[in-house]
């Protein structure tokens, strides 16, 4: 292999994240942020092709696991809104609100889905009659509005952004428990396709979703040191069902009438894709993994003065194997220089480029470029095929091991509250003995400038030693803190 310098395009992400990204943003031809609706974008065609595939991942895994996709109206009624009094209490400050149409006052006031539970759940109390019915177990794919307060940042956090919602519907907690476990193991599979590290944690009690009994979330790490959450999934109990707010029953094999057990659970599409964009990212412009990239392989011709006929015709024979192939692939035949061409398909993260030039042809050899490790090899024409296979999983797994490296690398243990102030710069997420209090987590925010206790872990089992680092109570839990977006 022979290792490819050359000056980088954009500034330093892990230096200045947000420079870095405004400038991918732009020169990939991602997101156009010049629509006049603050914290709304335009998806351009090579994210929304990455949106479309990271939704197929995780609805191909969904309907493996028996989920049906389904689409419920947008406009919620503000009545089925305010029947469950944690919900409307967590969300009722964010919604956008619609209070008139044809130039006359609606009879009741209408807002736009910031989540769905209070859209889909009257119609589960009318779908659900028998145990027959049950589980019952349903999806959509769409966008969700809110008016978030923070300052917006493309695809991180907007007013409105894609994602897909699970809603589940069980005879009995322990079944309503499995959907949980479940759900994680779905992220757990689409992340490590992506190449994307998590921390999945139980969130603190005072950090549940809106009228969930128990929450769960799986939190990356972005080049600033910021986590971002990128799917949730929740038990919610008989909170959504009971008599007072849905009433959902059915009735059981000895004839009785109970309210059903409830989860959802829901993967952050438009997150999912910052993720990507900023994890794998340098300053050459995207990285991508082979799955999610609009274009999987480009061609590159190296012209020469009377050889134009034989470089052309190997070069479209390339093209057309790997077409056949099932790969993504472009003949990149236009009038602009080797040079130029390499700057825009390595900004636009293709995994592949293939050139061939005179060179090339005399020696029935390719030279391929790998967009993740920045370097050159050539190959025998008769096994490029072989090779670019090879290349797809060693691509995806390149990727992942680094992101993972620099993930745990991040994250630094302390013992004291001097220690987590000693070493807080030098950290990115901290890992600590806690009390769960929430007014520890108050004080440690407002202390730190942001720091969060963010749960603990549920993959691995952490007991505690000590006292809580911050006020010496006993600890109850390992917990993970860090800033978020």
């Amino acid at each position: 292999m022979i290792e490819m310098v050359a000056e980088a395009p954009l500034p330093s992400k892990e230096k200045n994240f947000g420079e870095w990204l405004d400038g991918v943003l732009q020169k990939a031809e991602l997101v156009d942020i010049r629509y006049n609706v603050k914290g709304f974008i335009v998806y351009r065609p090579n994210a929304m092709f990455m949106v479309k595939r990271v939704y197929e991942i995780f609805e191909g895994l969904l309907m493996k696991k028996g989920h049906s996709p389904a689409l419920f109206p947008l406009v919620i009624p503000i009545s089925n809104f305010r029947k469950e009094s944690e919900h409307i209490k967590g969300f009722e400050g964010e919604v956008f609100k619609i209070d008139e149409a044809g130039g006359e006052r609606l009879e009741e006031e209408l807002i736009l889905r910031p989540t769905s539970e209070t859209a889909i759940y009257p119609t589960f109390a009318l779908w659900v009659r028998s145990y027959k019915d049950l589980p019952m177990k349903i999806f959509q794919s769409v966008s969700v509005y809110r008016h978030e307060t923070k300052a917006t940042r493309p695809l991180l956090r907007g007013r409105e952004f894609l994602w897909i919602e699970a809603h589940c519907v069980f005879a009995d907690e322990q079944g309503a428990r499995n959907q949980v476990e479940d759900d994680m193991m779905i992220t757990k599979k689409a992340f490590h396709e992506l190449g994307l590290p998590f921390l999945m944690v139980e969130r603190e009690p005072y950090d549940r979703f809106f009228g969930a009994v128990d929450s769960y979330a799986f939190d990356t790490l972005l080049p600033d040191g910021r986590v971002l959450q990128v799917a949730t999934t929740h038990y919610l109990g008989q909170n959504f069902s009971n008599p007072d707010v849905f009433d959902i029953k059915f009735a059981d094999k000895d004839g009785s009438r109970k309210n059903v057990h409830q989860t959802c659970y829901g993967p952050g599409i438009s997150r999912i894709v910052a993720a990507i964009i900023g994890i794998h990212g340098d300053g050459y412009g995207l990285v991508l993994p082979f799955g999610v990239a609009p274009l999987q392989i480009v061609i590159i011709p190296i012209p020469k003065a009377g050889k134009e006929d034989m470089i052309m015709g190997k070069s479209r024979d390339v093209f057309r194997r790997l077409s056949r192939s099932g790969f993504r692939v472009k003949l990149d035949d236009s009038d602009e220089r080797p040079g130029e061409k390499y700057y825009r398909w390595e900004m636009l993260g293709v995994p592949i480029r293939i050139e061939i030039g005179e060179d090339e042809v005399k020696g029935n050899i390719v030279t391929i470029f790998r967009r993740d490790v920045r370097s050159r090899e050539r190959v025998d024409d008769d096994k490029i095929i072989k090779h670019v296979r090879e290349l797809k999983t060693l691509v995806s797994e390149e990727l992942g091991r680094r992101a993972w490296d620099r993930f745990n690398s991040a994250i630094v243990s302390v013992e004291s509250r001097n220690e987590l102030l000693e070493k807080r710069e030098r950290s990115k997420i901290v890992r600590a003995p806690f009390c769960g209090r929430r007014e520890c987590s108050d004080e440690i925010k407002a202390e730190t400038g942001g720091l969060e206790a963010r749960g603990r872990r549920i993959d691995i089992e952490e007991v505690p030693s000590g006292r809580c680092f911050w006020c010496g109570r006993e600890a109850s839990h390992i917990a993970y803190l860090a800033k978020a977006y």
